[in-house]
């Protein structure tokens, strides 16, 4: 390994590991990547070279403990990849892609969402939803880490993720822009399955603890909840989101 490979990296690069993650990004932003680590080119990491230099990109073999101080000490299955992040889009982008969409606009709301894996879990749901993009505050928000990277797999490179710095205010836009917004409640009295979901929609979902906040649910259209006959008083966020988004789907279908 030479030098440049043990230097940490610089602010404006992040460093993920696993096959799937890196595979991912391999698929959906190659031209990211600055630098990629295998240790060895056998089996998965054999497939995962020929992928990273049919991209033009140049292969390094590491040695596993290399790699684990890489990749900080996260498990990384033999492959390190450096890259330059996306940034999230700002709302004024948010809005211009909202208008693109039109009647297919799908928006994933997150209320101050603080646990990475979380945020990681609900982008994957709403690419596989095909959703338009997912929004959250700028603070007390889950920050974009290679954990929630991982948890996303390949969905933090292909969804747009925009910060806001006002989600009330944000929330009211959505509403001039015709969109629909859906707050997931457990106190609410209408079921999600009785909710108009068919149109341009935003879907809102509140924090891990303690749920949506009350401003954010007063600029709400409409809160339901998502019944649960087995007694449970909530689910995991990211859980409730799939439920949410492919009801969505299956309404649009």
């Amino acid at each position: 390994m030479g030098r440049r490979a043990r230097e940490k990296a610089t602010p404006a690069r992040e460093r993920i590991g696993g096959i799937h993650a890196v595979s991912a990004l391999l698929a959906h932003g190659p031209e990211q990547i600055t630098q990629l680590w295998l240790r060895e080119r056998e089996g998965r990491l054999a497939s995962l070279a020929e992928q990273a230099e049919a991209a033009g990109l140049t292969v390094q073999l590491a040695a596993a403990g290399t790699l684990t101080r890489l990749a900080d000490d996260e498990h990384h299955q033999g492959v390190v990849a450096e890259f330059r992040p996306r940034q999230p889009v700002t709302e004024a982008d948010l809005m211009a892609r909202l208008d693109q969409a039109g009647r297919s606009a799908l928006v994933l709301v997150l209320d101050e969402v603080q646990d990475p894996r979380n945020l990681g879990a609900c982008l994957r749901s709403a690419a596989a939803a095909g959703a338009s993009a997912v929004v959250a505050p700028r603070s007390r928000s889950a920050p974009l880490t290679a954990a929630a990277r991982r948890s996303a797999a390949g969905a933090a490179e292909r969804l747009p993720l925009a910060i806001v710095p006002n989600l009330a205010r944000c929330l009211n836009r959505l509403g001039e822009a015709g969109l629909w917004r859906v707050g997931l409640s457990g106190q609410a009295e209408t079921s999600l399955y009785a909710a108009d979901l068919a149109g341009p929609l935003a879907l809102v979902l509140g924090s891990e603890e303690k749920g949506l906040r009350r401003l954010t649910a007063e600029h709400c259209d409409q809160l339901a909840a998502i019944p649960m006959p087995g007694g449970m008083e909530s689910l995991n966020v990211s859980v409730a989101a799939g439920i949410g988004l492919f009801e969505a789907v299956r309404q649009r279908q």
